[in-house]
This record gives structure tokens, sequence and C-alpha cells, in this order.
């Protein structure tokens, strides 16, 4: 175990340095700046040659490529990631403010889509080609085809409808409304557990009908145990390491990839303050969120 997360961390270091590099680039290929995001949100034309460079100079922005690229990895390694080009607030701040959101969504929306995704995936390779299996593979492939999005999208139509009722767009912590939080998660939380475990019933399928073919298994049922105790303590066991590796993948998803259901339900994440700073070209902030985001999948 000692061994696995050394060269873990060994493969890790490395790429998140090319990843710093690459968004640190990146961002500076979009079209504008900091500077033409303030001169829109204002309405005025732009500011003037000497203004601009004065700004330029107070968010640090006037100096070389590299002089600010090695000043943010310095900043990172003593634990800051700099300011917010647009609300001059740490980002560690701002992270620290919608993170625990993005998780909360995340680990409710992961639990929705193991607790249909297990259940079915096993029953449909038990039964394989039955009419459960059939089904599960149906809604499966629903899951992955129509976009989640769009799916929140006709159901806040439905219930506005046909009930007058939309979940709370206000976001409200659970420490100040448990119910209400709850509440609010509840939609999303299914949608994206609905679309997580299509994902992850394919996966179980296939993995339990990889191990199910094994000779152990062939042994253990010629050995008159029975079928239960052959799926539980023998086929799961092997079955589970390809699905919980996916599933690890899925959660540092949720973490960043859900900035439209986010925006829809008003909920304010990380892939929300992620899609802000891009709107803004809040340079600083996006980089940190990407590099957060890149940080939990390499280690998940």
């Amino acid at each position: 175990m000692r061994d696995y997360v050394f060269k873990r961390v060994l493969v890790t270091i490395p790429a998140l340095i090319i990843v710093s590099l690459m968004i640190f680039s990146l961002v500076r290929l979009f079209p504008g700046d900091t500077i033409v995001a303030m001169a829109s949100e204002s309405g005025s034309f732009g500011f003037s040659r000497e203004a601009e460079a004065q700004i330029r100079a107070i968010l640090g922005i006037d100096k070389p490529f590299f002089t600010q690229y090695f000043s943010w990895i310095g900043g990172l390694l003593t634990g800051d990631a700099g300011t917010s080009l647009w609300t001059r607030q740490p980002v560690s701040h701002e992270i620290a403010r919608t993170f625990p959101i993005s998780l909360e969504l995340a680990v409710f929306s992961s639990i929705v889509g193991i607790a249909v995704a297990l259940p079915a995936g096993i029953i449909a390779a038990i039964k394989r080609n039955s009419v459960p299996d059939v089904l599960a593979r149906f809604v499966s492939l629903i899951g992955l085809s129509v976009p989640s999005f769009w799916i929140a999208t006709m159901l806040l139509v439905f219930f506005s409808i046909q009930f007058r009722w939309i979940p709370p767009v206000i976001y409200q912590s659970f420490t100040d409304n448990p119910g209400g939080n709850l509440l609010q998660f509840l939609f999303p939380s299914l949608l994206l557990g609905f679309g997580l475990s299509a994902t992850t019933m394919r996966m179980t399928r296939s993995a339990m009908l990889e191990v199910l073919r094994e000779d152990y298994v062939r042994t253990a049922r010629a050995k008159g145990l029975t079928e239960r105790v052959v799926i539980m303590r023998h086929a799961l066991r092997n079955a589970f390491i390809p699905v919980i590796t996916i599933i690890g993948t899925q959660l540092a998803y949720l973490l960043g990839g859900t900035i439209i259901i986010e925006v829809i339900f008003g909920l304010p994440g990380l892939g929300r303050l992620t899609l802000e700073a891009v709107t803004h070209r809040d340079y600083t902030q996006i980089q940190a969120n990407v590099m957060l985001i890149a940080a939990i999948t390499m280690l998940v």
C-alpha cells in the first residue's frame, strides 16, 4: 500500500506540473482579458492607456509570462492561490465557499447512482438476456444518451405547469435550513445520479459477466456452494475493482463538471464559480479551480 501511494504521488506531481502550465497558457489565449470584461461590465467603451496600464500593474498581469507563472506556482506551494482578478477576494476563500456545495451535490448524486447501478448491474449480469437485463440496458442507454440538463429543464417545466411549484432556487445551507437544503438538492442529485448510474450499471454488468466466467467461480459452484454465496463472496469482490475506479472518476467529475445543473437549480458551487470566472476572464480563479479538480481526479 505504501509503495502504491508513493508511486501514485510520483506520477501525480509531474502530471500536475504539465496541467498547470497548460491551463496557465490556455486561459491567456481567450479572446479579451479581465480589463475588457471590466470595461464591458461598467458599460464604458474602455479605459485610457494610462488607466489600463495602471490596472494591469495592480492586478499583476503586466509582467512576462513565465514571471507570472512561477509567481503563481510559488504561491500554490505556500498555500496562497492568489487573489481573484474580478472580485479582489482571495481565491482560496471563494473555493472554500463553493467547494462544500459541490461536494454535497457529488456525495448525494453518487449515493443515488450507486444505489441504482450496483443492484441493477448485478441482476442484469446474473439474469443475462432476460427481461431485467434488457430493461437495465435500455434504461442505461437512455441515461447515456439524454443530457441531464435537458431532463432538468423538462422537469422544471412540468412541475411549474402541472403543480405550480419549482424547487428552491436560492441556496440555503444545511445549518440554516436543513429541510430546504435537502429539498434543493433532491432534484439535481436524482438527475445526476441517474446519469451516473447508467455508466456504473454497464460497468458492473460487464465486470460481473467477465468474473462469472472465471475458473474459481466454476470451482466454487462445483464445491456445492449456493449461488448466493458464489455471487456475494467470490464474484462481487473481484468485479468491484473496475467499478470502484469508475465511481472515483465520476466523483471527481461531479466536483467541477456540473456547471449547467448548478446554474439551473441555483446552486453556487465550484462549477458555477468556474463559469463566472471564465465569463469575467478571471485567470487566477480559473487556474485554481482547474488545478483543484485535476488534483482530485489524479489522486482518486
